[in-house]
C-alpha cells in the first residue's frame, strides 16, 4: 500500500512538471511565426480574404505595387503599423485603519419568598462583556518604466472602422525568453504619418511583458507551495 501511495505521488509531481523536464538544459522554445496574432491559438493566424478589385482591361497601373497616390498607414486586415510603448507609471498607496468596539451587559435577580413558619430568598448577578480591536497598516508602493516599440498586424475592422490589432515579440537571451504582446482597438485617424500609434491611443489595450526560462522558475515559488497557499485557511 505504501509502495502504490509513493508511485502515484511521484507520478503526480512529473506530470506537474512534464513541460519543464523537456527543456532542461536546453533554452526555451520560440514561439511559431503568427501564433502571437491569432486568440489562444498556437498555430499561424488564418487572414481573413481581402476584397477582389476590380478588373481594368488595357491598363498598365497596378494599384499594389505603387504606393505614389496611396496612404501607407494600416486600414485593412493584415497591414502591418507600429507601436509605440512609452509607460512610465508611478503609484504609491498607503491605508491605516483603526477600529475598535466595547460591548457589556449586566443581569440581576432578587427574589424573597416567605410564607407562615417558612421563608426563602435568593439573589443573583450576570455579567457578559467583550471587547474587539482592529488595527491595520498596508503600503504599496510601484514604479513601472517600459520603452519598447513592437509591431502589430491588423487582424479585423470593425463596421464603424476602426481596426483591431494584435501582435508579439520574442527575445531570447541565453536561457530566458522575454516576451512582449499587445492587443486592442485603434482609430485609423490615431496613426501617424509614419504608420505608428502610441500605446496610450489604444481602446481596450492589454499589454504584457513577461517571460519564461531559468530565472523566472527561480523566482516563482514550487508548485506545492502555491497549492498550499490557495488551500490553507491560515
Amino acid at each position: 500500500m505504501k509502495l502504490k501511495l509513493l508511485a502515484l505521488i511521484a507520478l503526480a509531481t512529473l506530470a506537474g512538471c512534464g513541460t519543464d523536464l523537456r527543456e532542461v538544459g536546453r533554452e526555451p522554445a520560440l514561439s511559431p511565426v503568427g501564433s502571437g496574432i491569432g486568440e489562444g491559438g498556437s498555430g499561424p493566424y488564418s487572414y481573413p480574404e481581402p476584397p477582389a478589385s476590380r478588373p481594368k482591361k488595357f491598363s498598365l497601373w497596378d494599384d499594389r505595387q505603387s504606393r505614389l497616390f496611396t496612404d501607407p498607414r494600416a486600414l485593412r486586415a493584415g497591414d502591418i503599423l507600429t507601436v509605440n510603448i512609452r509607460l512610465n507609471d508611478k503609484a504609491n498607496f498607503k491605508n491605516q485603519n483603526d477600529r475598535s468596539r466595547t460591548a457589556a451587559r449586566k443581569l440581576g435577580y432578587d427574589i424573597n419568598l416567605g410564607w407562615e413558619k417558612a421563608s426563602t430568598s435568593g439573589k443573583g448577578d450576570a455579567g457578559l462583556s467583550s471587547s474587539t480591536e482592529t488595527n491595520a497598516d498596508g503600503e504599496i508602493k510601484r514604479s513601472e518604466n517600459l520603452e519598447l516599440n513592437v509591431a502589430a498586424v491588423v487582424t479585423d475592422v470593425l463596421p464603424n472602422g476602426n481596426l483591431m490589432i494584435r501582435g508579439s515579440q520574442e527575445v531570447r537571451v541565453n536561457y530566458e525568453l522575454r516576451v512582449l504582446t499587445i492587443a486592442g482597438m485603434v482609430r485609423p485617424s490615431d496613426i501617424g504619418a509614419e504608420n505608428t500609434i502610441p500605446y496610450e491611443r489604444i481602446a481596450e489595450a492589454r499589454i504584457s511583458y513577461g517571460g519564461r526560462g531559468r530565472v523566472s522558475e527561480v523566482q516563482q515559488p514550487a508548485y506545492g507551495q502555491q497549492i498550499l497557499d490557495q488551500v490553507l485557511p491560515f
